[in-house]
């Protein structure tokens, strides 16, 4: 049986380096996982109560519960924004902590990692992403970290995939996520 994850990308832009990143974790899963990047977060509404009632949920909203309600483990790519977690994250967050109680992070693993332009790497965004995702029900794996510094400069010319130290750094990452999330299934 294959462990599946889901990556969930909080970044929109075409050439988004952590997008590049989710597209490498996809190729650098170990065997008996399979890494999943969710397309599709664009067009999901902010979260309202008021839309989210049974039967009306809106169709994005809807897709984005049914695929990560199938999951077995998340993957969170998170830049920083003003210093804090992007909308786009938060949003998918909310949908999915939700219904109250039963939302789809419900226990399963979850790690957060990232790349950014400043210094850091995005830590800020990464460590609020973490907080939500907890709150929110998930099982988050504080000691699964990979937050990757200077990403203009570092993946001008470089895809992360072809950077050998990230390379490694996420492989690790995306295995250990797996590890955790094969325990969580055999359970």
């Amino acid at each position: 049986m294959s462990v599946r994850i889901l990556a969930l990308v909080g970044s929109l832009r075409a050439g988004s380096h952590n997008r590049q990143l989710a597209e490498a974790a996809v190729g650098l899963a170990p065997e008996g996982a399979e890494v999943q990047v969710y397309e599709g977060l664009a067009d999901i509404p902010f979260y309202n109560e008021d839309l989210d009632v049974e039967g009306q949920v809106p169709a994005a909203a809807a897709r984005l519960r049914e695929v990560a309600g199938s999951a077995d483990a998340f993957l969170l790519f998170s830049p920083e924004y003003n210093g804090t977690i992007p909308a786009v994250l938060k949003n998918a967050i909310d949908w999915l902590s939700r219904p109250f109680g039963a939302g789809a992070f419900g226990g399963k693993p979850v790690a957060v990692i990232g790349t950014a332009f400043g210094q850091y790497g995005g830590v800020w965004a990464q460590d609020e992403t973490r907080k939500a995702v907890g709150i929110a029900g998930g099982k988050v794996l504080d000691d699964v970290k990979l937050s990757i510094p200077s990403s203009v400069t570092r993946f001008a010319e470089t895809h992360p995939a072809d950077d050998a130290e990230v390379a490694g750094q996420l492989s690790e990452v995306v295995a250990r996520l797996h590890g955790h999330a094969a325990e969580t299934v055999a359970a």
